[in-house]
């Protein structure tokens, strides 16, 4: 297991490096300057003063090369847009409430996907199992930033006297409720599918037969054989989506106006504020990258037979 760790680890290197030359290439890439702007002009002379203080006029090579070491002294640089403000400030200040809204997403989804899918498999083709797809389909199909609405109109305004959910803001546990679910519901169905058919392909394996033959009680059966054997798929998928959920919540923050890191990212986009850019990409690629590999190590405590394929 501890070669496995270290394999990982050591193959996040190169990983890393490949996403801030793509980003670095891309953001080069599109027209204009994070100095000019159709609202703001500056004198040429002002322009070059600036390139030549963030380094803008060096070869591309050298500042890849400074931006790489940089990051790997955890310095991911000033804001070119945002004066006085660095990348880091930006970081700390904003992204523990993006963070905190997918990881509290993904677990939302957990909790309840993953006991919905084994209610299914376990009453399949009665109507537990009906119910159970009919809102697994229902929230697969519907887009969050529609379920967000949904959730606003009935439990903040329609419901608002019953239901105390405020609508903005991220302080409260209150107000993480909606964004919670609105952003976790799509991949609660997910993995309730998922669950769903992995338990009943495990439900027909011969070691479960001899299990129930062997006069194993059904919780037994159910908790220890088919349960650990069908989280394997859906532990393969909780990697990327816990990703997608920390670095794709910008609806929803957007929706729920939550003071999370997102608008910066799409704010710093529009601006050509490099440095802002390719820091939170930078960042939020290291936490998918970490995610996979604790889905990795993950699969090596449930199948012990991978660790050596791997």
């Amino acid at each position: 297991m501890t070669r496995l760790v270290i394999r990982r680890v050591l193959w996040t290197i190169p990983v890393i490096l490949l996403v801030i030359f793509m980003t670095f290439v891309l953001m080069r890439q599109i027209e204009g300057n994070p100095f000019r702007t159709s609202e703001r002009a500056i004198p040429e002379s002002i322009q070059q003063n600036l390139e030549e203080k963030y380094g803008l006029n060096d070869p591309w090579w050298r500042q890849y090369l400074n931006y790489v070491r940089n990051v790997a002294t955890f310095d991911l640089g000033p804001s070119l847009v945002l004066r006085n403000r660095d990348v880091n400030d930006i970081v700390a200040e904003h992204f523990p409430p993006s963070l905190e809204l997918g990881a509290l997403a993904m677990l939302f989804a957990l909790v309840f996907g993953i006991p919905l899918g084994l209610l299914a498999a376990l009453r399949a083709n009665k109507w537990p199992d009906y119910s159970a797809m009919v809102v697994a389909n229902v929230g697969f199909a519907v887009p969050s930033f529609l379920v967000a609405t949904l959730l606003i109109y009935f439990f903040a305004v329609r419901w608002g006297d019953v239901f105390d959910f405020p609508t903005s803001g991220w302080t409260t546990w209150q107000s993480k409720v909606l964004p919670v679910i609105a952003l976790g519901l799509g991949p609660m169905a997910y993995f309730a599918r998922l669950t769903r058919g992995s338990v009943l392909e495990t439900l027909q394996q011969d070691y479960i037969r001899t299990a129930k033959a062997k006069g194993l009680r059904r919780r037994r059966v159910v908790v220890v054989h088919v349960l650990r054997n069908s989280l394997i798929p859906v532990v393969t998928a909780a990697g990327p989506i816990l990703g997608f959920l920390i670095t794709g919540s910008f609806v929803i923050e957007q929706i729920f106006a939550i003071p999370g890191i997102g608008r910066y990212y799409v704010t710093a986009v529009t601006a050509r504020d490099y440095s802002v850019v390719m820091g939170l990409t930078v960042l939020l690629a290291i936490i998918v990258i970490i995610a996979n590999m604790v889905v990795d190590i993950l699969y090596g405590i449930l199948d012990p037979r991978t660790r050596e394929a791997r």
